[in-house]
């Protein structure tokens, strides 16, 4: 009797399992969502930047045209070339130039302020127009990809000494020139190099 008991319980129990495999097997799956980026991965490009107030500067989205990098502060010596800034984006723009400033406190803590007040102090100081990136380290192992790549491409005299430092991207993407903080952005030495950047056919 037993054994019997015990046989039709082993036959119960292997349908049961047979069932059950088959009904999960049956049951539609829910698709796997994909993996987003995040925003370590997103950042480690040296074309993309956060941008100031959200979205992002891709840099490679001004393939084509000639764009000057500047690393900014609101409380520098240099900070009255944001005028001059806004006045060379308004008056090269349709040539095919554009300006984007990298707000950075890497130099003597002199853009301690938020996104927001760095957005209020440059607009209603300077009217600034061009695009801002995020506030971000542009020196030294911490730096921004786009800082670190422009150093390995043009050496020593890519990394920034202090704020206001320029750098100039060609059209097809690749960082040719650098300028100190002191060449103003209405500088011959730094005209001159814009123009003959874009004048180079695209690639």
């Amino acid at each position: 009797m037993k054994r019997s008991v015990l046989a039709l319980s082993g036959v119960i129990g292997a349908a049961l399992a047979l069932a059950v495999a088959a009904a999960s097997q049956s049951a539609p799956q829910k698709p796997k969502t994909p993996p987003q980026p995040t925003k370590a991965t997103a950042m480690s490009s040296p074309d993309l930047f956060e941008g100031l107030m959200g979205g992002q500067v891709n840099l490679a989205d001004y393939r084509g045209k000639v764009v000057l990098v500047v690393n900014t502060a609101s409380q520098c010596g240099y900070t009255g070339q944001y005028a001059g800034l806004e006045s060379l984006w308004k008056s090269r723009q349709r040539e095919g130039l554009v300006i984007v400033g990298v707000p950075s406190n890497d130099f003597g803590g002199q853009e301690p302020g938020s996104a927001t007040e760095i957005k209020k102090f440059c607009e209603l100081n300077y009217g600034v127009t061009f695009p801002m990136a995020a506030k971000y380290t542009v020196r030294g192992p911490s730096a921004h990809p786009f800082y670190r790549n422009a150093l390995s491409v043009l050496g020593p005299k890519a990394e920034p000494k202090w704020n206001f430092h320029k750098i100039l991207i060609g059209k097809d993407g690749r960082p040719v020139a650098t300028f100190a903080s002191a060449v103003t952005p209405q500088s011959a030495e730094l005209s001159q190099a814009i123009t003959s950047a874009l004048a180079l056919p695209k690639r």
